[in-house]
């Protein structure tokens, strides 16, 4: 099969799909878990405690969602001595499953990819999503860097809309920054 490595970076198995939404209505107050939200470039996801102000400057909107690997739950259980991590402890707001959410965005500076999340939603990953100090809180001794390295992506909504739990999500367009 091969090709150049721009054609292997963009080149995924299958169909990815979005198994959870969350939403922290308080930074300070338990996530929970909603069957659909409303994604709005600018705030994030709507409901979340992060929709209340809206960010303008890319650097501001560098973190309108979080994303955290489906797979990596019972990884990260394992790693601090539970069952399979609760999404909603995690706070990330969507949980990805069936593509790595490492992979998602382009090593290209010149480049970006846009994923498309069910039937309207456009996002970019703009980066990793390191843990906070509140997962040795949330996980138990050993919980902060159980999450190192496996801590999800931050994201920025390039076209809002509804997302649903059991969305699928696809590789959308490969642009290249002017």
């Amino acid at each position: 099969m091969g090709g150049t490595l721009r054609d292997l970076v963009r080149r995924f198995h299958g169909t990815g799909r979005l198994g959870a939404i969350v939403l922290r209505p308080d930074r300070l107050k338990d996530a929970v878990s909603v069957q659909e939200a409303r994604a709005e470039p600018g705030l994030g996801l709507i409901g979340d405690h992060r929709s209340l102000r809206l960010r303008q400057s890319d650097a501001q909107r560098h973190r309108e969602l979080s994303l955290i690997q489906a797979e990596h739950l019972s990884l990260l259980g394992v790693w601090t001595g539970q069952a399979p991590i609760a999404p909603e402890r995690l706070r990330r707001n969507l949980v990805i499953s069936g593509i790595n959410i490492a992979a998602m965005h382009s090593p290209f500076r010149e480049e970006r990819f846009v994923w498309r999340i069910g039937g309207s939603v456009r996002i970019e990953i703009t980066g990793p999503c390191p843990p906070c100090s509140r997962m040795e809180d949330e996980l138990g001794e050993g919980g902060y860097a159980a999450l190192r390295g496996h801590g999800g992506a931050t994201a920025r909504i390039v076209v809002g809309g509804v997302l649903r739990v059991g969305d699928t999500v696809n590789l959308d367009v490969e642009s290249t920054v002017g």
